[in-house]
């Protein structure tokens, strides 16, 4: 009797903060309930894959970084893909599908999936299944769910079709055809097991067997309800709207698709080792820098804006801190304490802050591929572990909500986290979780009886990141500082967050800077005050900066705190004209927006100055809200209120620019609206200045972005 040999699929991602690494290790797990052997490997790891001979489908999923870049361990496999001397069939016997993963607030939506896609297509690989675009503007979960049900029928019809060699085609359409029912059995055995109702899915496909797109049967996910009578006796005391803990029918009635449980794979042992861990610095490393915040200055007034904030670091006792005006560099804050005492109540673990976190990969685990995370070091506390390391203010994945519902005694509290991580919940589930930036702590509250245990956070909470700035100095102004400008962000109350709170790193810098802030009109503090100190790093690879040759136009387009970078750009430009007065300099135009002259022109003595001194030529400025009752915009024949309506009026001298004398445009800012709003309005300017179709038009603006001539530094 001949022994089973599994099919075999490949599984590689290209991820930056985990989210693609996780969707492709939840696809390897999902693997051998369908009777498949995934092997599962980072695109980095180029010992453990040949796409040149592989003859099993291959399965990519991808992020995207940046301004479209690839994420750092996939950046070395795009780059050898992108090489003009691979022929037109290197790929030839190569069968893949494709996820990317992005965020259409930027403007090159999923670039690395794309570029991925079309260089395999032009190296000659098949395509077994539809690519998916999955935004994380909107809600990942929108797109990648129903490729993740659609994939496996799809797996089936290309191991059928390219008869591999470890069995005939009979023995793949049985061994794949029986992984559907134990698939299923397994799901309902972990519903069953804590006795929540279930129903039988169908398991009827509306689709033929040649349009492997669609999923005959959601294997990922159960379908499951509860009892009516249990909810009546609850809802009739609610509100007649959803909330964050209950809904209403007809979600409230619905069976329920929802995530299969991920496998639980690390094992977490406290250590009683009372010795108090020092919690006030990051994980050591090299490129560190712990450097004195010497000055704050607080550039807003007034109510109705946000405040902003310019903050100087002495950086003078690191001379190997070399930067460029507009290069970016890394601030590492930590976890709010008090939010970090919370959730140490909160799991019961008060009284063991201070043990010894010992974390090992837990024995017969299912996850595949399965490794303690890197970013965790060994021999911490549990205080430093939730102060550094984890975090805690992100928003809970829906994987995560469903495995917090297993730990979740109250029949109709564990129904609601279901229902939060269900196909049938999506839209609440972008409403209360997702578009409130609601966090874990935040939505335990919400559950009381919900008691997960600490490896639970460990396995599902992401590395703490941290968040970049822009370089907002030039050295030559200002030898031995840098600054950077920052506005505090604040989260409104909302279902699930009974009091507003701050952004994580602008909140503990404005604290931070506070007892040396200068507010506007006020004389600076005395000196003998410790100056606060933060630790800092800077970020390789910078791109935005301003080009070698000055004589170079420059086109800078920064609202709000997107003009910090351009300060630098300006400072470094007014030095080097005072140290070579007789070189060519190109000319300088800067787009600046706000809301109010008095309130938030930040900078105004500053740029006035530049324009003085003629290093900036033009500055055009808008005021969005100086006058609440004007509503006409530029079309209408009214004020300029954006940026994007300045540039308008300037379009024939920009376009002019651009195309004819070798110009570059920088812009920052939000990449929500202006970054969009500016985008569309120079595709425009293209279109009506040269009187081409938008086709052409948005070529050309690539064109620009491809030379290195249209650089964004824009955040979400």
């Amino acid at each position: 009797m001949r022994s089973e040999v599994k099919p075999r699929i490949v599984i590689l991602y290209g991820s930056q903060k985990g989210q693609a690494q996780s969707i492709a290790e939840g696809v390897a797990e999902e693997a051998e309930g369908h009777g498949l052997l995934a092997e599962i490997s980072c695109l980095n790891q180029k010992d453990k894959y040949n796409l040149e001979k592989e003859k099993s489908p291959v399965i990519f999923i991808v992020s995207t970084t940046g301004d479209g870049e690839p994420p750092d361990n996939a950046l070395k496999f795009v780059r050898h893909l992108k090489k003009q001397n691979l022929s037109s069939d290197h790929f030839k016997n190569l069968h893949y599908a494709l996820l990317a993963l992005g965020d259409s607030n930027y403007e090159n939506f999923c670039n690395c999936g794309k570029t991925i896609e079309r260089r395999l297509q032009e190296l000659g690989g098949q395509q077994f299944y539809a690519s998916g675009y999955a935004d994380d503007g909107v809600g990942l979960e929108v797109v990648v769910d129903p490729w993740l049900e659609g994939l496996w029928k799809a797996v089936k019809a290309a191991l059928t079709n390219m008869e591999p060699e470890w069995t005939s085609k009979e023995d793949a359409e049985k061994t794949i055809t029986m992984s559907h029912t134990s698939d299923l059995q397994l799901n309902l055995l972990t519903i069953t097991d804590h006795q929540t109702p279930v129903s039988h899915p169908s398991c009827q496909s509306t689709s033929s067997d040649t349009t492997p797109q669609v999923a005959s049967l959601s294997v990922e996910s159960v379908n499951l309800t509860t009892l009516p009578q249990e909810r009546s006796n609850v809802d009739s005391g609610m509100s007649n709207a959803p909330s964050l803990s209950h809904s209403l029918p007809p979600l409230s009635d619905l069976p329920l698709n929802v995530p299969i449980l991920p496998p639980p794979y690390l094992d977490v042992v406290l250590l009683e080792l009372d010795t108090a861990d020092e919690i006030c610095a990051p994980l050591n490393s090299e490129a560190l820098y712990k450097v004195p915040i010497s000055r704050a200055v607080c550039l807003t007034r007034g109510e109705s804006v946000k405040t902003a904030i310019l903050l100087e670091l002495d950086i003078s006792a690191y001379p190997m801190f070399n930067y460029q005006p507009g290069d970016s560099f890394d601030v590492f804050c930590p976890n709010r304490t008090s939010e970090v005492m919370q959730l140490l109540q909160r799991l019961n673990l008060e009284d063991k802050k201070n043990h010894h976190v010992h974390i090992s990969l837990l024995k017969n685990t299912k996850k595949k591929g399965a490794q303690v995370p890197s970013y965790l070091p060994q021999n911490i506390s549990l205080l430093y572990l939730l102060t550094w390391c984890l975090e805690i203010r992100s928003v809970p994945k829906k994987a995560f909500l469903r495995a917090l519902a297993e730990h979740t005694t109250d029949v109709m509290q564990r129904r609601r986290l279901q229902e939060l991580c269900s196909k049938q919940g999506t839209a609440d589930y972008n409403q209360f979780v997702r578009e409130s930036s609601l966090s874990v702590l935040e939505l335990l509250a919400a559950f009381p009886s919900c008691l997960p245990p600490l490896s639970l956070f460990i396995e599902h909470l992401p590395k703490l990141q941290p968040r970049p700035y822009s370089a907002a100095s030039s050295c030559l102004q200002h030898p031995g500082k840098i600054h950077f400008v920052l506005s505090v962000v604040e989260f409104p109350a909302s279902s699930g967050r009974p009091v507003g709170r701050r952004g994580l790193c602008t909140g503990w810098l404005f604290d931070l800077a506070t007892p040396v802030l200068v507010l506007p009109g006020k004389a600076e503090p005395q000196c003998g005050i410790a100056l606060p100190q933060i630790h800092m790093g800077l970020r390789p690879n910078s791109s935005f900066r301003c080009p070698p040759d000055t004589s170079i136009p420059l086109i800078m387009v920064g609202p709000g705190t997107g003009v910090a970078p351009f300060i630098g750009f300006l400072q470094q430009r007014e030095k080097e004209r005072q140290q070579n007065p007789d070189a060519g300099f190109g000319e300088t135009w800067l787009f600046f927006g706000c809301r109010y002259r008095e309130r938030d022109y930040l900078f105004r003595e500053e740029l006035e100055g530049f324009v003085r001194s003629g290093t900036l030529n033009h500055l055009k400025v808008c005021f969005s809200r100086e006058d609440p009752k004007e509503e006409e915009t530029l079309i209408s024949g009214g004020t300029p209120r954006y940026v994007q309506h300045n540039l308008l009026l300037e379009s024939q001298k920009i376009i002019n620019i651009l195309l004819k004398h070798n110009g570059c445009i920088f812009v920052c800012g939000d990449a929500k609206n202006m970054a969009k709003d500016v985008n569309d309005t120079l595709i425009e300017m293209i279109k009506t200045e040269l009187q081409i179709d938008q086709l052409d038009a948005m070529k050309i603006l690539a064109g620009l972005r491809e030379q290195k001539r249209y650089l964004q530094d824009i955040w979400g």
